[in-house]
């Protein structure tokens, strides 16, 4: 049965709900709620784990292969207060990979204990062109941003009162938007995009009342940007762990964001051959446009599945994602590709 393209729009449609919820590591309620009822809406068994993260049953039986689970993330890169200027200003400390650089002049939600969220934007220290010649020679960091709040404050006892303080949640805005060409442009398209793509999935399955020939599972975890996300809640009978991740495009890399990306290696070292193997010879089964490529700097959640000591084999597929941490891109090909490596490796 063929994948029609409606799944991978419904996919898109999905991960744009989702990339528009703030979730940072740590902060990550909304989301998992959301991704719990997205799930659950399909018909499908859907539990938070003690640890925040959503572990989905698809069906299928099980067998003596065992059950092969999908991983995905719904926390992104962020930001806390480090600390409460004697201006008024704040500075912060990044969650994950959140480069300044990619951050200068991004309008911020800031989110108190209390539930109220404050407006700001992340600037230079003295950001006016017309007062700071050195302007274009500031290295970007977090000691040479800061946020401003849009709130009449001018002293650290002035945004107390507003009820924030150091460790509260700093959240830059996705800005998620799908163009008429079929762009997909967003911050956090790693890994929101994922989460939309195996939702798509579990639509086509559900929709097509598809019976799966081997047990499987999704595990959307919480914590992939600081590193652990995918070192819990993995099924005792999970032999295989395939993350659905964002797909890297850049200088020296095949893919683009039109392709699906299958990834040989990164920075924890080789991907099972027998895995990658199948995922490349599903993609050719399934006419998939895909590409292989070696990651330089990149870690993923089965790879903390397997430092946390569960014996699984393991692989890597997504999307392909330009300008990664920063203001991201990928496209509806992208998408609809990866689904159809994901179909075919399944076999249904």
């Amino acid at each position: 049965m063929e994948l029609e393209r409606k799944y991978a729009d419904y996919a898109a449609e999905k991960a744009i709900e989702l990339l528009n919820i703030d979730s940072p590591s740590g902060f990550t309620k909304k989301a998992a709620a959301w991704v719990q009822d997205a799930f659950a809406g399909l018909g499908f068994k859907a539990e938070l784990t003690n640890k925040g993260a959503v572990l989905i049953d698809l069906g299928g039986p099980d067998s003596e292969n065992g059950a092969v689970l999908f991983a995905a993330h719904a926390d992104t890169l962020g930001a806390v207060i480090a600390e409460i200027k004697g201006n008024g200003r704040l500075r912060l400390s990044n969650i994950g990979g959140l480069k300044a650089c990619n951050t200068e002049t991004e309008n911020v939600n800031v989110y108190s204990r209390k539930g109220d969220v404050f407006e700001g934007t992340i600037q230079l220290i003295n950001a006016s062109s017309h007062v700071n010649k050195d302007l274009d020679s500031t290295v970007r960091d977090f000691n040479t941003v800061e946020v401003v709040l849009d709130e009449n404050v001018s002293s650290a006892e002035d945004v107390r009162k507003l009820g924030l303080e150091v460790g509260d949640f700093v959240c830059p805005c996705p800005r998620a938007h799908i163009t008429k060409s079929g762009y997909i442009k967003s911050r956090y398209l790693d890994d929101k995009l994922s989460v939309g793509i195996l939702l798509g999935v579990a639509k086509y399955i559900k929709d097509n009342s598809i019976a799966l020939p081997r047990r499987v599972f999704v595990l959307v975890t919480v914590y992939e940007e600081v590193g652990h996300g995918g070192s819990t809640s993995i099924p005792s009978c999970v032999r295989e762990a395939i993350s659905v991740d964002m797909g890297c495009v850049g200088s020296g890399l095949q893919c683009t964001e039109r392709q699906a990306s299958i990834c040989a290696k990164d920075s924890g070292g080789p991907y099972d051959y027998d895995v990658t193997d199948a995922l490349v010879k599903a993609a050719i089964k399934e006419n998939a446009d895909y590409a292989i490529d070696v990651y330089p700097f990149y870690g993923s959640d089965v790879e903390a599945t397997l430092k946390a000591g569960y014996d699984i084999k393991h692989g890597l597929i997504g999307s392909g994602v330009y300008a990664s941490h920063g203001y991201e891109r990928s496209h509806i090909d992208g998408v609809y590709n990866t689904m159809k490596v994901i179909k075919g490796y399944l076999g249904i």
